[in-house]
């Protein structure tokens, strides 16, 4: 027999009040910034690397012709 079910019983109206709620709010946004972080992380790498392949390619225009 699983205890799952009885403690999900006794706190489910944990999260109910609005210290509960304000909790799961704060939660929420942090794992927003978390992710955000890593896919800008991301993000920047991909611009760099555009940046310098593109200028590249200009400079490689300007002399080749």
């Amino acid at each position: 027999m699983s205890l799952a079910p009885q403690v999900v019983l006794q706190f489910g109206d944990l999260f109910g009040g609005p210290l509960g709620q304000l909790l799961l709010a704060i939660v929420a946004i942090g794992v927003v910034v978390v992710v955000g972080r890593v896919v800008l992380k991301i993000a920047w790498r991909l611009v760099t690397i555009a940046a310098v392949v593109v200028g590249l390619l200009l400079l490689a225009s300007l002399f080749l012709t």
